[in-house]
């Protein structure tokens, strides 16, 4: 089964300019090989901020609107992701506990069946 790992944004992924230290860029590098040496990504990757976005809004029948980023709700942004190769929803629940930290006061990570 695959999965879909999302890692919520946070106000301090939503800065401008804002780069992980390179402490928390080893750690989730280690993470990643790890992942990657158990055959479990299919796809790994950190987004730019919504600043860098868009959003296209449908509304009934009128022309879709393009709303330009920076987006104000931050917790319902995505910072970065993954598609994993998991067992089951368990097994990659269990694999993302042990997951570094996304943000050190309070991360959160969403995971998805993917449909097949």
């Amino acid at each position: 089964m695959r999965f879909l790992v999302m890692v919520k944004a946070s106000p301090e992924s939503e800065a401008a300019g804002y780069q992980p230290g390179a402490a928390e860029l080893a750690e989730m590098s280690k993470f990643n090989e790890r992942l990657l040496n158990e055959g479990r990504i299919v796809l790994a990757e950190g987004l730019t901020s919504s600043a860098e976005g868009v959003r296209v809004v449908f509304d009934g029948d009128v022309e879709p609107k393009v709303i330009d980023g920076p987006f104000a709700e931050t917790k319902e942004l995505v910072a970065g992701f993954w598609v994993l190769n998991g067992e089951s929803l368990e097994d990659v629940v269990e694999l993302m506990r042990q997951a570094p930290n996304p943000e050190e006061r309070g991360g959160v990570i969403e995971i998805r069946t993917i449909s097949e």
